[in-house]
């Protein structure tokens, strides 16, 4: 056994993990198991005394190949599906580790790492990584943990269900995480799935003493009670059954209840959700704009409008459709800038260079991981990518705004669970240091490009003014982070909704202040804000043509009408 677990650590130290965090690499997992039956006809090469059984392995890959690169793709929609992929594929790779150890496995290993066969495999970290996300989309969606174990998302079916061991697995990811609410909803779901089992796939004693524990950490020491005494009743030398039945007593005793009462009048158990570091307020509100339960008010919808943008010379040509989706503050929507081809060739060369994507430490400014955005990003230079150039020059149609000064185009993608917390794009006054590598000063704007269209959630929220905006394909959602005047618009606070069902590629571009002084002057006021994009006190687009070059002032049209 020791022997095997030094075999898997060598592979592990071979790959990188977080494959959980981006379905692209989920998809690349499924491409490297067409490598699988090479590699091993490889090493079966090398170990002719094995020849046989590496055989039949091989031929159980093949099998398994044309299927699995036919319905993979799609199946990665599903956050379900996903799961049990990682789940297999780590199952899988023991049983093929199972019959190269005690051979030359570790150099046949690193000779396929070096020969860049592709094999990457996922890790622990990427199981608990994959159960935590999906524990995440049970949290924000209100999903039924039944339902979830059955495929089932909002009315939707899977083709894959959990089994009792699965549910056990995510329960246990929420144990070692010290989140004792999803530890009893999961553990709960795996006895009740393990009772209508034949055989039973998880260990009955097992469930009890998670979830008696549970129970326990949860204020609830009676029911924590009734459980162990059931699993003292059903194993009676379980080691530690015993001494946990008098430890609850004990517990109960400082309690003030009689031993008599112990066992009577246990009611509902308590299951209070843990704390995410959010404040509950904000939460609520968060989750609630995901599940797009917060209504907009009509006087504020009767507000906006639809226009053509045709401020520059060549737009009068080729005008930007824009929709405004917000005053105060405003956000706009650009449809269709950008192409299917295009959006292709910029998911194929940011694939490559997918990194788990980090935020900046306020304190220090130095970039890290953080578990309140899970995703993968990468960073594309315009000198290396002319499509870049072409969308950075659109950009400044767009926005009228320099992009010299902006940052480089990030390409992010999302995995299970993915999701980006409440959160402000600009720095803050107490945030010194933010962006002082660049000396470009804060973010002025953000212009959020929509590169796919997930089927169910990933939606982009602003929490401060209760809005939410759903991705649409091909469309960019762009908005002013600062106010005229230079000071940091606390109503842009705004998160990424994981997704719930299908895949999110985004692109995000980040314009800084320098250089914008005469495409967006300050204002003399807090109040002052734009009406529309490229504001300059001009005439709005819906009263007259957006062509900045009109030398005309807006004269509203007189009303017969009484006041």
């Amino acid at each position: 056994m020791r022997a095997r677990w030094v075999l898997l650590l060598s592979i592990v130290g071979l790959i990188e993990a977080d494959l959980f965090t981006s379905t692209a690499d989920l998809q690349g997992l499924l491409e490297t198991e067409k490598n699988v039956p090479h590699a091993l006809l490889k090493y079966i090469e090398q170990e002719e005394e094995r020849l046989e059984n590496l055989k039949k392995l091989v031929k159980e890959y093949e099998a398994r190949n044309e299927n699995n690169i036919e319905t993979g793709a799609a199946d990665l929609a599903n956050p379900i599906n996903a799961f049990l992929i990682i789940k297999k594929k780590i199952f899988d790779w023991r049983k093929i580790e199972n019959e190269m150890t005690n051979n030359g496995a570790e150099e046949f290993i690193q000779s396929v790492a070096d020969a860049n066969y592709g094999i990457r495999y996922p890790t622990q970290e990427d199981y608990t990584g994959a159960a935590i996300g999906l524990m995440r989309l049970q949290d924000t969606y209100r999903l039924d943990t039944r339902e979830l174990a059955d495929g089932k998302i909002q009315g939707m079916k899977g083709n894959h269900t959990l089994s009792a061991f699965d549910c056990f697995e995510i329960a246990r990811a929420a144990y070692n995480a010290e989140d004792y609410y999803h530890v009893i909803l999961w553990m709960e779901e795996a006895k009740r799935r393990n009772e209508l089992e034949s055989p039973p796939t998880a260990d009955e004693g097992d469930i009890l003493e998670y979830l008696s524990f549970a129970m326990y950490k949860q204020g609830n020491l009676k029911q924590a009670l009734r459980l162990v005494e059931d699993l003292f009743k059903k194993q009676p030398n379980h080691p530690r059954a015993k001494g946990n039945i008098k430890w609850y007593e004990d517990l109960l005793a400082e309690e003030g209840v009689r031993r008599s009462e112990m066992r009577k009048n246990l009611g509902t158990p308590m299951n209070r959700r843990p704390s995410d570091g959010m404040g509950t307020t904000e939460r609520n509100t968060y989750e609630a704009l995901c599940r797009n339960e917060i209504p907009v008010s009509p006087k504020e919808t009767v507000k906006l409008y639809c226009y053509y943008k045709m401020d520059r010379p060549f737009l009068r040509l080729a005008p930007f459709k824009v929709e405004i989706i917000r005053f105060n503050p405003m956000a706009v929507l650009f449809r269709g800038v950008l192409l299917d081809d295009e959006i292709t060739a910029i998911k194929s060369y940011a694939q490559p260079k997918l990194a788990r994507a980090t935020v900046q430490n306020s304190v220090t400014g130095q970039l890290e991981t953080a578990s309140y955005r899970i995703s993968k990003s990468a960073w594309l230079r315009e000198e290396e990518y002319p499509i870049v150039e072409r969308v950075n020059k659109r950009l400044e149609l767009m926005t009228n705004l320099d992009m010299d000064t902006a940052e480089e185009l990030q390409i992010a993608n999302y995995g299970i669970g993915g999701h980006y917390d409440p959160h402000f794009d600009h720095a803050r006054k107490e945030e010194r240091k933010a962006f002082e590598s660049l000396g470009t000063g804060n973010r002025i704007a953000t212009v959020l490009f929509y590169m796919s269209q997930p089927s169910l959630g990933g939606a982009t929220v602003f929490t401060e003014v209760k809005s939410t905006m759903f991705p649409s394909k091909n469309d960019a959602l762009f908005w002013y982070n600062l106010h005229r005047n230079g000071e940091g618009d606390d109503r842009t606070r705004h998160a990424a909704c994981p997704v719930l069902v299908g895949i999110k590629w985004v692109s995000n571009k980040w314009i800084h202040e320098s250089q914008q002084e005469f495409r967006r002057p300050c204002g003399l006021r807090l109040s002052d804000a734009e009406r529309y994009v490229g504001d300059l006190g001009g005439p709005e687009p819906r009263f007259a043509p957006n062509i900045r070059s009109t030398p005309w002032t807006y004269k509203p049209k007189k009303s017969n009408k009484r006041k």
